[in-house]
């Protein structure tokens, strides 16, 4: 059992009251400590398996009846980061986009803090924390019911909402990828918010890593004719390229040169 510092259990508890992950700034404003106080408690807390970190930010591994989103975003850091990072060359300064809750997607809120003047629309509680009050940006945090397994908002009146913007950009997650099923989710609601945030914008990009493709999940999503781009980590196998080429969708892998190198 590890034992943890005053200063760690107290960073702990402010996590807890913040829903489960905060900005190093905003847990320094919180505990009225230095950043670098809180990047050490951090540290320590994340060396112990308490808390997992991204960029500028940290979440809790486990929260009680709220499992499910902090044991997901834990795994493939890696490939989530490379990504991360592929996708934020699609976005411009002052853009429209909506972002979901996959946690993938939380990996591109942390990316997207380096642009300014963003409109984003965002049932993720995650995403609003990372871009809200930040380089110009206005940030919309849907309604709807709070599921706290996956931290994010869902049902009719966020589908509602979502349908009063024009998006510039969709960036999707999904639960699966297979060449017979397309995209799939293991939550029915987050499955239909993403067919209706397709619907209102410009382009979609999905960001699946490829541990997920080939792997089922109970509900359909979007279909791949309705998406623009994939962005992943490695390329999928033949059977399920030729469906997406089929479908029209654009394949980037990340952190790969056009020649099929590592970057940097």
């Amino acid at each position: 059992m590890n034992i943890h510092s005053h200063r760690e259990v107290e960073l702990l508890n402010v996590l807890r009251r913040l829903g489960g992950s905060a900005r190093n700034t905003d847990l320094a404003v919180a505990l009225n400590v230095s950043e670098e106080t809180v990047r050490r408690a951090v540290k320590a807390l994340s060396e112990g398996g308490a808390v997992t970190r991204v960029h500028g930010g940290v979440y809790l591994v486990d929260v009680e009846g709220d499992p499910s989103f902090f044991s997901r975003i834990t795994r493939h850091k890696k490939e989530k980061h490379r990504i991360a990072v592929a996708v934020s060359d699609y976005v411009k300064d002052g853009m429209c986009l909506f972002l979901d809750v996959g946690t993938t997607t939380a990996f591109v809120a942390e990316e997207l803090r380096g642009h300014s003047d963003l409109t984003i629309a965002t049932n993720s509680l995650g995403v609003a924390q990372a871009l809200a009050n930040h380089n110009g940006n206005k940030v919309y945090l849907l309604g709807g019911e709070m599921q706290q397994d996956e931290r994010g908002t869902f049902g009719s009146l966020t589908e509602a909402q979502t349908r009063t913007f024009a998006f510039d950009l969709a960036i999707l997650s999904a639960d699966a990828l297979s060449a017979s099923a397309g995209f799939m989710f293991s939550n029915a609601n987050e499955a239909q918010l993403g067919k209706v945030a397709a619907e209102v914008s410009a382009k979609v990009l999905m960001v699946v890593d490829h541990f997920k493709f080939e792997t089922r999940a109970p509900h359909r999503g979007i279909a791949p004719e309705q998406v623009d781009t994939l962005v992943t980590d490695a390329p999928p196998d033949d059977g399920l390229a030729r469906v997406l080429a089929e479908a029209g969708v654009n394949i980037e892998l990340a952190g790969l040169s056009p020649k099929g190198g590592e970057d940097g």
